[in-house]
């Protein structure tokens, strides 16, 4: 994930952390993808609202969440159909009816969308919506407060909201995306804007925040990204020419093996913890921090997902590509394609298919000097014959 994207400059003091994390500002390459018969479908195309997470349902329903980034905004969270690729309100207009100028009314927003970030099904097949509550990327809105809602796929119903104070989501903070562990009852939340986790038990409530500063959460200095051949870099406001500063984002849950895995969107390192640890509310920060796992070099990513075989997946956003790392450490571009600008967020479908937004964040107004947003539609995709 960005499945974004909360851009904030890292003040100097973080470059000291650059020594945990046996840092290098060169590219790793992972080796050039086999002859397959992989098939690149177009779903859905969006020609105005901005799209980066999707979920799956095990029937084969399709959700997708467009963040309330920019001008223009309409629509929070969408259900599509896979076969026409039209999209409508999820679960209704009245869930999506909060806008930055409008907004539905003060306090908490129980029952409105503010700025999702991500959705995900479970495996009990129920539908969670994150809600950053943090519109246009200008900190949490005094509207309301980021949430963790869930859905009866069943009825359609809201079923639980979870939402967080400033324990859990400081001021600054941009909770971007969301891991769901039946198992142990429990979801796991990255925060991209100041770098961290948030661990919420879901039987009490109960929740506590992480690794908040942690070398493994926050992004690598040294790492410039690049994006069609050019330094991704703010082109105006108070940041201009300024490299974003992207901190624990893309997350994938190993259930199998037990454990979390994520990375900085600006890193190009990837992280793991037993899950057994994290989990436990006793547990130190001291104890938290040393069972942190350095997994290895990858590729710099937004979206990360993980399949049974324990095969990890990452957009590689800088060259319009999917990088596959294998349980033995090897990197494979499994796919690349013009068409996968900016690849997002990742969802497995009940026949094994791989499903990827196409975000376009770097042609965004952020980035683009004329202040335009890109001409070409947002897409979301399907990759054929990804056997897990």
């Amino acid at each position: 994930m960005f499945k974004v994207f909360a851009f904030v400059v890292t003040h100097m003091k973080r470059i000291a952390l650059a020594s945990f994390a046996l840092l290098t500002s060169c590219t790793y390459s992972p080796r050039p993808a086999p002859p397959s018969t992989i098939e690149l479908t177009e779903v859905a195309r969006f020609e105005q609202d901005q799209v980066t997470g999707v979920a799956l349902s095990k029937t084969g329903r399709v959700f997708v969440s467009f963040p309330n980034w920019h001008d223009g905004h309409r629509i929070h969270v969408a259900e599509v159909d896979p076969e026409s690729g039209n999209y409508w309100p999820y679960p209704d207009e009245a869930w999506n009816a909060w806008t930055v100028d409008q907004p539905i009314r003060s306090g908490m927003a129980p029952d409105h969308f503010v700025c999702v970030q991500a959705v995900y099904v479970d495996d009990h097949d129920r539908l969670w919506v994150l809600d950053t509550a943090a519109p246009r990327m200008q900190g949490i809105t005094s509207n309301a407060r980021p949430k963790l809602v869930r859905f009866d796929l069943s009825t359609n119903a809201e079923t639980r909201s979870f939402f967080f104070d400033n324990d859990g989501a400081p001021p600054g903070a941009y909770l971007n995306d969301v891991r769901i562990d039946t198992d142990a009852d429990r979801a796991y939340i990255t925060d991209s804007s100041l770098g961290g986790l948030v661990v919420l038990d879901i039987s009490t409530g109960i929740y506590r925040r992480v690794l908040t500063g942690h070398p493994s959460t926050m992004a690598e200095p040294d790492v410039v990204l690049m994006c069609e051949g050019k330094e991704l870099r703010f082109a105006g406001g108070p940041n201009e020419g300024k490299v974003p500063q992207v901190h624990s984002d893309g997350i994938a849950l190993d259930m199998i093996h037990g454990y979390l895995h994520w990375q900085a969107l600006t890193s190009r390192t990837l992280y793991r913890i037993p899950t057994s640890v994290l989990g436990d509310f006793d547990a130190t920060e001291d104890r938290i921090a040393a069972a942190v796992e350095r997994v290895g070099t990858t590729v710099a990513t937004d979206g990360m997902e993980i399949d049974a075989r324990g095969n990890l997946y990452f957009s590689d956003f800088e060259h319009d590509a999917i990088v596959v790392r294998s349980r033995d450490g090897t990197l494979m571009t499994y796919v690349t394609d013009p068409r996968l600008s900016w690849p997002d967020s990742f969802a497995f479908g009940p026949d094994n298919s791989l499903y990827v937004t196409s975000a376009q964040i770097h042609r965004t107004a952020w980035f683009n000097r004329d202040g335009m947003m890109p001409m070409t539609p947002y897409r979301l995709f399907r990759l054929s014959q990804y056997g897990r």
